[in-house]
Parts: structure tokens; C-alpha cells; sequence
């Protein structure tokens, strides 16, 4: 009853009332869809069988599936572009010249490594007086 070819509709789920094709027998009463629908493994329980066969091969692409359909004038949206491969030109990095003299830090960082190396050594005092 469906074989690979049959034009169906899909009764149910999100692509439910759109045109579909089955693509592939998935066995266990599932089967591989794609036209209006998204390309997918679907319930056969969920696909209303029409009269139409098209002559498609075993896993036919989705160019193919939708150039028949054109044939039987159904029109397949398709609701994401193909991503276009487009090469960036690659960046050359610059080379980082070492400083010629190192700066002394500013005022207030001298202060702050001060305050940092004077505390650890008061937590110490404190342990060894208890």
C-alpha cells in the first residue's frame, strides 16, 4: 500500500495537511518523507496514502523529490535557505614587538601587591600563636 514514490498527506503532527513523498521503507511501520514536509522518519499511521506514484529511486535526494513534485505542479516551499560555503580572506596577525623598556607600575598597583603579600603573612602569625 505504501511503497517508495507514494504521494501522501500528513495527518498529523506539525506538518500535518502538507504533501509528502515516501522516500524510504524504514520497516516497523515507519518511512522516510520529505516534499512540503520536513525530510524525516515518519509513522505510517500518520500519512493519509493518495492515488499519484512518482518515479523516484530508493533515498532520492531532496533536489529530486522536489522536481517531481513540480511535475504534478505542487509547490514545496522551502523555509531555510541553503547556507552558501563563501570564503573569508584570512587575516595576517601582526607581530608583537617586545616592549623596549618594562613601565613601573602605576602608584596605586604598588599599594594593592603590597597589602596582598603583608596579609598571608599575618593569617600565619595568627596560626602559630594558637
Amino acid at each position: 500500500m505504501i511503497e517508495i514514490g507514494r504521494l501522501c498527506v500528513k495527518i498529523a503532527g506539525r506538518d500535518s495537511g502538507l504533501k509528502c513523498v515516501v522516500v524510504d521503507d524504514l520497516g516497523k511501520g515507519f518511512v522516510l518523507i520529505d516534499g512540503q514536509t520536513r525530510r524525516r522518519k515518519c509513522n505510517m499511521m500518520h500519512l493519509e496514502p493518495l492515488n499519484e506514484i512518482l518515479k523516484i529511486k530508493k533515498n532520492a535526494s531532496h533536489d529530486e523529490v522536489v522536481k517531481e513534485l513540480k511535475k504534478l505542479k505542487i509547490e514545496v516551499v522551502e523555509k531555510k535557505g541553503k547556507k552558501k560555503k563563501t570564503e573569508k580572506p584570512v587575516k595576517q596577525r601582526k607581530k608583537k614587538e617586545a616592549p623596549a623598556k618594562e613601565e613601573a607600575p602605576a602608584k596605586g598597583a604598588k599599594e594593592k601587591t603590597a597589602a596582598k603579600k603583608e596579609a598571608p603573612k599575618k593569617k600565619q602569625e595568627k596560626k602559630k600563636s594558637k
